[in-house]
Formats: C-alpha cells, sequence, structure tokens
C-alpha cells in the first residue's frame, strides 16, 4: 500500500481523533461502564432491550454528581472487598451496565453490610456466591431491621442467612422475628434469642405456620421464660421431637402435666434429651428397684439426674448405698434428700468427706455413714473442718460431734460463721448449756433472728429461761401464734 506524504508547510489546525476502537467481547460490560469516552447521556443506546423498561433510580448528572468522588469499579472492589484484577473482572461482567448513580449505589450497599460486622473474609465470600444481594432494592428492608432491631446479632449468623436465604425470603426475615415479640419474647431478650437458635432452620426453612404452632404448644409448659433461657428449643421439630419428649414426661409423672411444666421450667434443657436417652435411664432406674413415679419425683428435685453417666456414676453410687444396707425405698429417700450426691466428684469430693467421716467415728458401710455424706453434699470439705473445729472450741468432744450429727445430720454442712453466732446467743444471750445441743441439735438449724431470739423474747417471761428449746422452736408457726393468742386471752380475763 502507497504511503501518503504531506507538503513540508502542511500544520494540522485541530487534533485529529482517532476512531473509537471495538470494545473486548470478554469484557463488554465493564469496558462500557468504565470508559471516559462513555458519559451518561451515551449509554442509552447501549442497554440491552429487555432492560430499557425497567425502573431505574434518575440519573445523576455530571453536573450534579461529584464523578471524581466515585472510583473506578475495580478499584472499588479491590478495596472494599479485596477482590484481585480477575475476580473484579469475573465480577464485574455479572453485572449491569452501572451509571455513576448505580456505583454509588453499590458502594452503599457494601458499606451497610460492613456495617452489620461482617469480618472483610465473611463479606467477599457473601458477595462473591450472592450477587443479587448487592443490587436488590428488597435488602434494604432486611439489613435495617438487623442494624436498628437485631443490634448486636452474631456476623456469623448473618453469614448464615446471606448465603441460605433468597431475597424474598430475606425481605420476610424480619416478620418471622417479631413473631416472637407478638408472643411476649421481652425486646431486650431477643437478639440472644436468635443468637441461640439454627436461623436457617427457625426463620428461613420453617414455615410461619408451623413456628406459630410450635410457640403455642410450648405456652403450656412456661413460655417465654424457658425459650429464653433455652433458646434452642425453637430448633426442635414439633411433631417428632419435641411433642414425644414432652409426652414421655408426663407419662413418668403418672399423667401430671403441671408437675411436667414446672419440671421443665426448672431445666428447660432437660427437652434437649431425645426419648430414648430417657428410656435408658427409666430402665436403669427400674432394675434398682424404682417406679417411674418415684424417677420423676427425683427429677423434680434435680432435673440433671438424665445428665449423670449411667456407667461412670449412678451404677458405683447406688452400690454404695446398697452395701451401707439401703434399700430401694430407702435409696429412693436419700437421692430426693440428696440428689447432687450422683453427680459430684469422688475423687475431689465424696471421698475426702467420706474419709473425714471416718475420721470422726462414723462406720464403714453403714446406714449413718451413708445419710451423713448425704447430708454433706451442698458443703466443702473445708467447711465441715471448720464446723468441727468450732465445737471443739466450745468444749464439744469428737463423741458428742458423732453424736449431734447422727441425729441431725444436717449440722456437718452449716456455715460455720451462722453456728458461731447461734451458739454465741444460746450460752450468752440465753443463758443455756452448749452440752444442750447434744439433745435438740436441730436448734443449729433455725434462723437465729427470725425464728430462735424472736421466739425466746416473746415466751422468755411467761415459761421463763428454762424453757425446752424443742417445743420453742419446732412447733409450727400456726400453733405457736394460736398458744401465744390464748396466752394473751387468759391474761386479759384475770385482770
Amino acid at each position: 500500500m502507497a504511503s501518503i506524504s504531506l507538503p513540508p508547510s502542511f500544520t494540522p489546525t485541530k487534533t485529529l481523533t482517532p476512531p473509537l476502537p471495538p470494545p473486548p467481547p470478554s469484557s463488554t460490560r465493564h469496558w462500557i461502564s468504565s470508559s471516559p469516552l462513555y458519559s451518561n447521556q451515551n449509554l442509552l443506546h447501549l442497554t440491552p432491550l429487555c432492560c430499557r423498561g425497567r425502573r431505574r433510580r434518575a440519573p445523576i448528572t455530571p453536573s450534579a454528581a461529584n464523578t471524581t468522588s466515585i472510583p473506578p469499579l475495580e478499584l472499588l472492589l479491590n478495596r472494599e472487598l479485596n477482590l484481585d484484577e480477575r475476580e473484579a473482572e469475573a465480577f464485574t461482567q455479572k453485572l449491569p451496565s452501572l451509571d455513576v448513580s448505580s456505583q454509588e449505589s453499590l458502594l452503599r450497599r457494601i458499606k451497610t453490610l460492613q456495617s452489620t460486622g461482617l469480618a472483610a473474609v465473611s463479606l467477599r465470600r457473601v458477595v462473591l456466591r450472592r450477587l443479587d444481594l448487592l443490587v436488590s432494592w428488597e435488602m434494604d428492608h432486611f439489613l435495617e431491621f438487623v442494624q436498628e432491631d437485631l443490634a448486636g446479632l452474631k456476623p456469623a449468623k448473618i453469614e448464615r442467612l446471606l448465603l441460605a436465604a433468597s431475597v424474598q425470603t430475606l425481605s420476610c426475615f424480619a416478620s418471622r422475628v417479631t413473631l416472637l415479640l407478638d408472643h411476649e419474647v421481652p425486646r431486650e431478650k431477643l437478639v440472644n434469642v436468635v443468637n441461640n437458635v439454627d436461623v436457617r432452620k427457625v426463620f428461613v426453612e420453617m414455615p410461619v405456620r408451623q413456628l406459630e404452632k410450635l410457640i403455642l404448644y410450648l405456652k403450656r409448659f412456661g413460655w417465654p421464660e424457658i425459650i429464653i433461657r433455652r433458646p434452642s428449643l425453637l430448633n426442635l421439630d414439633l411433631e417428632s421431637q419435641l411433642i414425644p419428649r414432652v409426652e414421655f414426661l408426663i407419662d413418668l409423672s403418672n399423667g401430671n402435666e403441671e408437675a411436667t411444666a414446672a419440671l421443665i421450667r426448672k431445666l428447660p434443657a432437660i427437652l434437649s434429651y431425645t426419648v430414648e436417652h430417657f428410656e435408658s435411664h427409666l430402665e436403669f432406674w427400674t432394675s434398682v428397684g424404682l417406679a417411674g413415679e418415684e424417677l420423676f419425683k427425683i427429677a423434680a428435685v434435680y432435673p440433671n439426674v438424665f445428665s449423670v453417666s449411667k456407667e461412670r456414676k449412678l451404677k458405683p453410687r447406688v452400690e454404695f448405698l446398697k452395701q451401707c444396707g439401703l434399700d430401694a425405698e430407702d435409696v429412693f429417700k436419700f437421692l430426693v434428700k440428696a440428689p447432687l450426691f450422683l453427680s459430684l466428684s469422688f475423687e475431689e469430693n465424696l471421698s475426702k468427706k467420706l474419709a473425714f467421716l471416718v475420721k470422726i467415728g462414723y462406720k464403714h458401710r453403714t446406714k449413718d455413714l451413708a445419710f451423713a455424706v448425704g447430708a454433706t453434699t451442698r458443703t466443702s470439705c473445708e467447711n465441715m473442718q471448720m464446723v468441727v473445729v468450732l465445737f471443739f472450741s466450745f468444749g464439744l468432744s469428737c463423741e458428742d460431734v458423732l453424736s449431734m450429727s447422727k441425729k441431725h445430720p444436717q449440722v456437718l454442712q452449716y456455715n460455720h460463721e451462722s453456728l458461731r453466732k447461734k451458739m454465741e446467743f444460746l450460752i450468752e444471750g440465753m443463758d443455756r448449756e452448749v452440752g444442750e445441743l447434744l439433745m435438740f441439735p436441730a436448734f443449729l438449724g433455725y434462723n437465729l433472728d427470725k425464728r430462735i431470739k424472736y421466739r425466746y423474747e416473746m415466751k422468755k417471761d411467761i415459761r421463763g429461761k428454762g424453757m425446752s428449746l424443742n417445743k420453742l422452736l419446732s412447733v409450727s408457726s400456726d400453733r405457736f401464734y394460736l398458744k401465744k393468742s390464748s396466752t394473751d386471752a387468759e391474761s386479759s380475763c384475770e385482770l
């Protein structure tokens, strides 16, 4: 092809503009959206026909927008989402053509997602997998609800929701959560409940009608308190999990739904156990000689009885009680009074207490020893030692301590400081001998101010200082005040 030569004197009067090169086919949308040669006014004829009829926000004209404040899309993605060049190109290819206002909206959506507490790596993962979350206007309601009504929602829960639910489902998320508020869950407890449930299962997959049925059923057994304490109960399937477990407990209580509700309120987590788990424990206690209703009464006192390992703790503890001479009826009465005996550590707790009790005079494999160790399950070894040292300081012997604890086993579990005050009042305030405790050690179990001092002051002028401690304290309040009224009436007649 012949070259074209210009005259030496030729000087162009204006800059020649080369023709616009065709866009690369692999990144057409990205090239259009970022090329400075295409203004907002010139993009209409490049927009696909299927998109021209869609409702758009009013375009921001160059005069009204600060175009220099919006970086190129790739830079924005790199800065906010840490996408590399290849990821940014793949990302922009999935987007429709974006004008300046659209890029502003995209940036605002990314910033809003960041404000929910999502870590950079989580946000990157969500955006790459769920592009629709950035461009759907339906997301606004979800994000607003999370920020304003669920402030404190764990970022892991938010990410799980964003990855699992459709945009349409997320737009209904607020109404599902608000259902808990409609059924008396306190607003200040709402975030904690949502944070401790399977959000995908409860607020995405579970039909609203099924969630309402679950709530109405739980109202029979202590809603909303039980769900505040154990939110994961909402994860249970009503028909296949929750109802069978509750019905097992009702049957165990011999049909007493009120007692079952009290048990569930005491330990909502008891409904986490399967029916098979309950049945295995019932089988064990039946082999010991206890009836199902007796097991329920133990559970009513100590619901965690179902969490104690059968092999590691239940079998050796029950065997110990049998070696001490307790039959099935005795075992039942023992466990109702001292259920902690089943779960306390043997090495760190029970073995030390047994050794101490033997040291002060208890005999191996006797009922007295069993009842004594049961009475000490609610105190520490250190407190037991200080109680005995206190008794010694008041002149009592080891034999005296043994005699007192056999008559009133709880005497070894009382707080030593409280015992000191009662013994000092007995000796100094009531002018009595410490030896009287050998006849009535239960004196040490009564409240000093509300029972001992109060009744003593009321009766000392009538009965004198030598009144029986047993009759003064052990009589019921009704009988005590009835006798007081009768005495006052007699005094009035004499006058």
